[in-house]
């Protein structure tokens, strides 16, 4: 599997901006895919952007036009930039990579999470 670290997180006011990285224990550019999900308390975990084997973003239609995802060679890290921050948005962030498919094993291909950043978001 890969080691996986979340870092980024913290307190701002509605309207702000963060900018989540996850960093990974292999080459970024190696890993198939890489997914942000959240966990809002009391509520399930929940994807929120996705960068796949083509470095194509994919992002839910709650966070299109505020967030964006991207590989970022420098911090070999996938980064998750948020703006325009709303009170709904707190939650702890993770990521998780996908092997790809050569892993025929569930757990093994998506068994890879970071241990995750807490964001909160103050009206």
């Amino acid at each position: 599997q890969v080691q996986l670290v979340e870092s980024g997180g913290g307190l701002v006011q509605a309207g702000g901006s963060l900018r989540l990285a996850c960093r990974a224990s292999v080459d970024i550019f190696s890993i198939y895919a890489v997914g942000w999900y959240r966990q809002a308390p009391g509520k399930e975990r929940i994807l929120v952007a996705a960068i796949d084997n083509h470095n194509t973003p994919h992002i839910r239609d709650f966070a299109k036009g505020r967030f964006t995802i991207s590989r970022d060679s420098a911090e070999n890290a996938v980064l998750l930039n948020m703006n325009n921050l709303q009170p709904d948005d707190t939650a702890v962030y993770s990521c998780n990579a996908d092997l790809g498919p050569s892993y025929t094993d569930y757990d093994a291909r998506f068994g890879s999470w970071g241990r995750g950043t807490q964001v909160t978001v103050s009206s």
